[in-house]
């Protein structure tokens, strides 16, 4: 299979990279200084057309592959992981399954809106006791005359501090298992919301929360594809979810590398340049390696997603290989940095940081090793 970008791609990557530096790059300081992310980017991104790329364009989309998506989400990583984060949560988790299983008024009240940059999404499946196991959600949706009625807590939510809505993944029916869940668009506005910021390690500028609900009431029309057979709806907006998040994985080990590279062509030590030793220049040949290795892989992936197809193996694979990528790369190119590469003044620093996302989100590396030994026929 050729994974060489078309030239429609080739112009779309061109840019994506514009937009991620025009847009993001202004932005970075003042966002992770203040771990807060400026709500006019949004806007921007939909001004730009780089809000929900994959989705009609007569819901204000552009009608675009997952592969563009990757592309995007790797450019804007490149230049801000924390931010690129926050408007690929916004354009895919909070919105993919309203486009998928909504109904037209559900398009139109919701997605929309969030296409336009006009409002902010998020997606509530992670809880205290249930991350990876998606079957341990405790969260539940009980009728009542015209909606439902929710009581359950769910964590690390990305976008929830600035989110207008949060669709929840909630059991209505606990004893049927699997297929007794739903999901519910929940507007962070509504009575019984609270919302607790939680401080992180890394990806700053991307705000995360708590999200608890209390006794919290929405109507039958907040539903989103019946209120049974959810866990399905929810895989699928995952699956694809990690092919798209490992363009971010991408975009900052490109970064980091890229900085190591020419720190190291310009700093010199005992005469010469740190690249011209071997010690340093092997390092940075097996991070170019690895990324191009897993950039093959998270292509192929968002490919046969393209192509019609549901890669599960080819997913996690993709998923796997550009988390490791994000980490190992960037922990090589702090160290071509020396004590430098420990301080705030240079970007490094941040990437390092920001890499070890990519082992936890979208399903930790773990869970990915198990789906493809699964798919091996082992365990």
């Amino acid at each position: 299979m050729d994974f060489r970008l078309s030239d429609d791609l080739q112009q779309f990557q061109a840019a994506a990279r514009e937009f991620a530096q025009r847009e993001l790059g202004p932005r970075v300081e003042e966002a992770e200084r203040t771990e807060r992310t400026p709500l006019d980017l949004f806007k921007a991104a939909g001004e730009a057309g780089f809000l929900g790329i994959r989705y009609p364009e007569e819901l204000g989309g552009s009608g675009a592959s997952c592969l563009a998506e990757v592309i995007l989400r790797e450019e804007m990583g490149a230049v801000c992981s924390g931010l690129a984060a926050a408007l690929s949560v916004s354009s895919h988790l909070g919105t993919y399954p309203i486009h998928a299983f909504g109904t037209e008024e559900q398009k139109k009240t919701y997605l929309v809106p969030v296409l336009k940059g006009e409002k902010v999404s998020a997606f509530g499946l992670t809880e205290p006791n249930a991350g990876s196991d998606v079957r341990g959600i405790q969260t539940k949706a009980v009728a009542r005359d015209g909606g439902w009625v929710l009581n359950g807590t769910k964590t690390f939510i990305t976008n929830a501090p600035i989110a207008d809505y949060v669709i929840v993944v909630a059991y209505t029916d606990p004893t049927a298992g699997i297929e007794g869940m739903a999901l519910f668009v929940v507007e962070t506005s509504a009575p019984g919301v609270g919302i607790n910021r939680i401080k992180k390690m890394g990806n700053l500028s991307s705000e995360i929360a708590e999200v608890v609900l209390q006794d919290v009431f929405v109507a039958d029309e907040a539903c989103l594809g019946g209120d049974r057979g959810a866990f399905k709806r929810v895989m699928t907006t995952l699956n694809i979810g990690r092919v798209v998040v490992s363009g971010g994985a991408l975009g900052v080990a490109r970064a980091a590398l890229d900085s190591a590279v020419e720190y190291a062509k310009d700093r010199t030590a005992f005469g010469n340049a740190i690249g011209s030793y071997q010690g340093v220049a092997f390092p940075l040949a097996r991070s170019h390696a690895q990324i191009d290795s897993a950039r093959l892989a998270v292509y192929r992936a968002a490919t046969l997603f393209d192509e019609g197809h549901n890669p599960v193996q080819e997913t996690s694979v993709a998923k796997y290989l550009a988390g490791e990528a994000a980490i190992d790369v960037t922990d090589r190119a702090m160290r071509v940095f020396g004590g430098y590469g420990y301080m705030r003044e240079y970007p490094i620093e941040r990437h390092y940081r920001d890499a070890r996302y990519f082992a936890i989100v979208e399903g930790t590396q773990e869970i990915h090793l198990r789906v493809i030994s699964r798919q091996l026929g082992l365990g």
